[in-house]
């Protein structure tokens, strides 16, 4: 176990139809046909990991600009996002600067995670994302092709990439690398074994809300890249769970918000 602090760093929040949160949410039937939307908001979030080794930034959240042009017209009036700040300013008043971060863990490459990079770029900072997943981001934002939730202009800077090959790796004591994929193809989970608090599991995209992962209820297809990868990428975790009694937190769920301020 790691003598290490967690420190919560809210970015925002993401407004979007429940049926892209959680598949088949919202169904019409012979007696509703046209049953009313229902919208849900989903907190976006990074951590700073004050590790022995070095302060290590999980995720960088979307750009500051996401509101106002740097996203795409359709995709922000799908995902509406409020409470935009420059990363500066977040982990700022959070007590760190950008020069203070050793570290960063891109959990993928998605515009509401990755559209902070741009503080890091020109200089030494290692930047750890998974093989498969900048693969797939340079294919889906250069092509007609992949996924349209990746923007050029968020990862495609002079940015010091360290790359994670493999399924499990361990770059740090006691914080391992976890490949989950099923959102995307390279979505990187992290299992910080914690003194005092035991295992924690950063999920990530690999379960938006609480439902997804406790219920095993799949997210809408259009936050799925693979529901066959998404399954067993949740039975892996459904084991790293039960062997460690680890806390498991998802990637947008506010009441995983509340456990981080009051456990770890």
């Amino acid at each position: 176990m790691v003598d290490a602090n967690v420190q919560l760093i809210e970015r925002g929040t993401i407004t979007t139809d429940a049926n892209n949160i959680l598949e088949g949410h919202t169904l019409g039937s012979a007696a509703d046909p046209d049953p009313e939307t229902v919208m849900v908001d989903g907190p976006v979030y990074n951590l700073v990991i004050e590790h022995p080794a070095g302060t290590i930034l999980w995720d960088t959240g979307s750009h500051p600009d996401a509101d106002s042009g740097h996203w795409p017209a359709e995709l922000y009036e799908a995902f509406e996002h409020t409470g935009l700040r420059p990363l500066e300013d977040d982990l700022a008043a959070a007590g760190f600067a950008v020069d203070d971060i050793d570290y960063v863990i891109q959990t993928h490459l998605h515009l509401d995670h990755a559209g902070g990079l741009y503080a890091f770029e020109g200089t030494d900072t290692p930047i750890f994302v998974h093989e498969r997943e900048l693969k797939f981001a340079y294919y889906s934002a250069k092509t007609d092709a992949g996924d349209d939730a990746y923007l050029t202009g968020d990862f495609d800077r002079d940015l010091n990439w360290r790359i994670v090959h493999r399924e499990r790796e361990q770059r740090f004591a006691d914080l391992e690398f976890l490949h989950l994929p099923g959102h995307t193809p390279g979505l990187l989970g992290v299992r910080l074994d914690l003194e005092g608090v035991g295992t924690v599991i950063l999920a990530g995209d690999q379960a938006y809300t609480r439902e997804n992962y406790d219920d095993g209820r799949p997210m809408g297809g259009e936050l799925l890249w693979s529901k066959r990868a998404w399954t067993e990428s949740r039975r892996f975790l459904e084991d790293e769970q039960r062997r460690s009694d680890a806390i498991v937190l998802c990637g947008h769920d506010e009441r995983d918000l509340e456990t981080i301020r009051t456990e770890l």
